[in-house]
């Protein structure tokens, strides 16, 4: 079984076996589990519930397997329910979990929203993450991109959620471009948003993303 080689004690803390492949990870990569009261597979996203805690690493395909096989009730040694749509719920969890970010990035003066702010942002390379309302008009995102390209460092862009989440969200009306900017909380937000990527792509279909 593939292991990782942690650097520090910090890291060997933060770190837990898959279920299904048996690697050893980091937690950022993995979504723990626990067994509820009722004997059903239970998500913890915040890595908080009590409990014995079960990982498998951050994908549809991994959470769907670790429930056919029964790893979950191996792992327990238990009889556990893993509900129907679990990979779903965890993705549901992963979208929320994101969405209150961007409100705590809003508070803490780390995001920027508009056309015009983000542009400036960007060309000042003080930008981690370009998010992009997955319904707003081509024409803004392309020239938002346009900026993208020659950025340095690169923002990453993230398409996932429509204008009215993102305004429920933070709070605005009409939210189609915002700049999270560069620093500690787009770190720990960069964590959910590779997490999310196991589940479903961080961009619509009809965009054509950029090289």
């Amino acid at each position: 079984m593939p292991v990782s080689n942690p650097r520090t004690k910090a890291e060997a803390d933060r770190q837990r076996r898959d279920l299904v492949s048996g690697e050893v990870m980091d937690e950022g990569r993995l979504i723990r589990f626990v067994a509820g009261p009722e004997g059903q597979v239970v998500p913890d996203l915040a890595r908080k519930l009590p409990g014995r805690g079960m990982w498998v690493a951050a994908s549809r395909a991994s959470i769907d397997q670790a429930a056919k096989k029964g790893l979950f009730s191996r792992s327990a040694k238990a009889k556990l329910i893993a509900p129907v749509g679990l990979a779903d719920q965890v993705e549901s969890l992963l979208r929320a979990h994101l969405l209150a970010g961007l409100g705590l990035a809003k508070k803490a003066g780390s995001l920027i929203s508009g056309f015009e702010k983000t542009a400036s942002a960007i060309r000042d390379g003080k930008v981690a993450f370009l998010v992009e309302a997955a319904d707003g008009a081509d024409d803004g995102r392309g020239k938002l991109l346009g900026l993208v390209r020659h950025a340095s460092p690169r923002p990453r862009l993230v398409g996932v959620f429509a204008s009215d989440e993102l305004g429920l969200a933070l709070g605005l009306d009409n939210v189609i471009h915002l700049a999270f900017l560069a620093g500690q909380g787009a770190g720990h937000w960069s964590v959910d948003v590779e997490r999310l990527a196991g589940f479903t792509p961080l961009l619509p279909e009809r965009w054509r993303e950029e090289p």
